[in-house]
């Protein structure tokens, strides 16, 4: 394997946080893990979010404007169920089986899972590469942590694009 490196990701909201994981991932020759969350759009509109797990595809739904329930951010209603059944178990898996830990990302739908904030600690505890990524404003004590422990990249519209080579630099490639 190669170096384990630890990256810690954060930006403004649609900064591109999510495409660069998903751009950087190919080129490390490392077997990947974890959970990504995509906005989903109807008619140009973001009426939600998805989780997906990085390592099977499987996908659920992260929350949405017209979630029934669970508990609301913004005018979302978050899909615990999902999260939990999806994204938090993919990165058990991960942990357990991979060499690279995906968290995207570490935001307020996410920390509404009881489970998430453990699952999230245990990967940093391992011994697994990681590419975690934040939500640029929440004032949270892990977030604070992950920022703290991990090389930080802070993404814009004007660096996303470099950020991809210097982030698989860091993996040693």
């Amino acid at each position: 394997m190669g170096i384990k490196a630890r990256i810690a990701l954060t930006g403004r909201p649609g900064v591109g946080k999510t495409t660069l994981i998903e751009r950087v991932l190919p080129l490390i020759p490392l077997s990947s893990g974890g959970m990504i969350t995509k906005e989903v759009r109807k008619c140009g509109r973001r009426v939600g979010f998805a989780v997906i797990d990085v390592a099977t595809g499987i996908t659920g739904t992260l929350a949405h404007i017209h979630g029934r329930r669970g508990p609301n951010v913004g005018r979302y209603t978050v899909n615990v169920d999902d999260l939990e059944r999806i994204g938090i178990a993919a990165i058990e898996r991960a942990i357990a089986d991979k060499d690279l830990v995906v968290i995207d990302e570490l935001a307020p739908m996410e920390i509404c899972s009881p489970l998430f904030i453990p699952m999230v600690e245990r990967a940093l505890t391992s011994d697994k590469a990681l590419i975690i990524s934040t939500h640029a404003h929440l004032d949270h004590p892990l977030i604070h942590r992950v920022r703290q422990q991990l090389t930080l990249f802070r993404v814009k519209v004007s660096n996303r694009d470099a950020l991809v080579e210097e982030i698989v630099r860091e993996f040693g490639q």
